[in-house]
């Protein structure tokens, strides 16, 4: 057997065909993977709601099959009392979305996993239990939007900077994060503890003795 047969493995035509049929193969596989990449981060697909999905209400719940918390999307609930076709929700999340890119919020804060950690994450911020309560958390999101100067980030007294957003901006980046809320991130970020979501108790009959109705005069 001659060298040349022996070592067929190092001739440089193998090695030349090798790497035309290795990237011919991985072409093929970044196609497929491109379009089933697309499907699945496409709004109204598994994985992430249709827009209007911001007119429910958005909770976290413990999935024991998959070891973290997973959203659920509940009972009707819209944004800021207003219940929007999908088209008026699509117009909404698109204009909260091109407001945090115009006023940079990545250069501090991260949203599904792309940005800073300067700031905190705001993947699931619409749950955040900074917000008190998830009555008054609308509101208290637009008026800090406004105006986040006059309120300290963390322990360490990070403030955000005033950016000059309108209410109208304001309201659109609210829910943009609503609806960002919804997305099934695996579990990014993990450890994270949802503000209350639970309906506010009806008040008890109880709460306050009942007026016992005086007695009737008695018969003469």
């Amino acid at each position: 057997m001659s060298q040349a047969q022996a070592l067929w493995w190092a001739s440089e035509s193998f090695w030349r065909k090798t790497a035309i049929w290795v990237t011919a193969v991985s072409f093929v596989v970044l196609i497929f993977l491109t379009f089933d990449t697309v499907k699945q981060i496409t709004a109204g697909s598994k994985r992430v709601p249709a827009y209007s999905v911001i007119n429910q209400r958005i909770e976290y719940k413990f999935d024991e099959k998959r070891n973290f918390q997973a959203p659920v999307i509940g009972r009707e609930e819209p944004l800021f009392g207003k219940k929007l076709t999908e088209q008026e929700a699509e117009a909404l999340v698109s204009h909260g979305k091109m407001t945090t890119q115009s006023k940079n919020c990545i250069d501090c804060h991260t949203l599904l996993g792309n940005g800073s950690y300067y700031a905190p994450d705001l993947t699931k911020a619409w749950l955040d239990p900074v917000w008190g309560s998830k009555e008054s958390r609308e509101e208290a999101m637009v008026e800090f939007l406004m105006n986040p100067q006059l309120v300290a980030h963390n322990g360490i007294g990070r403030k955000m900077p005033n950016l000059k957003i309108t209410e109208p901006e304001a309201r659109a980046v609210v829910a943009f994060l609503k609806w960002m809320a919804s997305i099934d991130t695996n579990g990014f970020p993990a450890n994270f503890k949802s503000i209350d979501q639970a309906d506010a108790p009806a008040a008890a009959a109880s709460a306050a003795p009942a007026v016992q109705p005086a007695p009737a005069p008695a018969q003469q």
